[in-house]
C-alpha cells in the first residue's frame, strides 16, 4: 500500500509540478507582454510630444498677410447701350484694392486712364449684361483685366462695388 500512496503521491506531485511550471511561463509571459505596452505607451507618448509639443519653436511662423490697401475712384455714371426706346444709365462708385500701399502711388498718376478704360467698357453694356450674380461677376473680372493693363507694372487685387444703379 505504500507503493500505492507513493505512486499516488509522485502522481499529484507530478500534476503539481506540470501546472507549477506553467503557471511560471504564463507569469513571465504576461510580465513580458505587460513590459512591451508600458514600453510602446511610453514611446507614443514621447513621440507625440515631440511632434506636437516639443518643437514649437522649430516651426516656421507663416508672416502675417499684409492688410490691402483701398483706393477710391471718383463715381461712374454712363449711359448702356441699349434699343434706343429709352436711355438707361448706370451709376457705380468703385474701389480698388491694392495689394500694399506703393502701389497707390503708382496708380495715382494714372487714375484718368484706368477711368477712361473703365467707362469705354461701361459705354458697351447692355442692361441685360447686368442681370444676375454671374452678370456683376464677369464686369468685375473685365474691369479689373482692363485696370490692370492701365497701371501695369502695378496690380489691382480685386475691383469692388460700393454702389451700383441701373436707371
Amino acid at each position: 500500500m505504500a507503493t500505492k500512496a507513493t505512486e499516488s503521491d509522485r502522481d499529484s506531485s507530478t500534476e503539481e509540478g506540470a501546472s507549477a511550471t506553467p503557471k511560471k511561463n504564463l507569469t513571465k509571459g504576461r510580465l513580458i507582454i505587460i513590459a512591451a505596452a508600458v514600453l510602446l505607451l511610453a514611446g507614443g507618448g514621447g513621440g507625440g510630444y515631440y511632434f506636437f509639443a516639443g518643437h514649437k519653436e522649430e516651426r516656421v511662423a507663416a508672416p502675417a498677410p499684409k492688410a490691402p490697401t483701398f483706393l477710391d475712384l471718383p463715381d461712374v455714371l454712363v449711359n448702356l447701350s441699349g434699343n434706343g426706346e429709352r436711355a438707361q444709365f448706370l451709376k457705380a462708385k468703385i474701389t480698388l484694392e491694392l495689394a500694399d500701399p506703393t502701389t497707390v502711388a503708382q496708380v495715382q498718376p494714372v487714375i484718368p486712364r484706368v477711368m477712361d478704360a473703365f467707362q469705354v467698357f461701361l459705354r458697351q453694356l447692355r442692361p441685360t449684361d447686368l442681370q444676375g450674380s454671374a452678370g456683376i461677376y464677369r464686369l468685375k473680372e473685365e474691369m479689373m483685366r482692363r485696370g490692370n493693363a492701365a497701371i501695369a507694372p502695378g496690380k489691382i487685387n480685386a475691383v469692388l462695388f460700393k454702389e451700383m444703379v441701373v436707371q
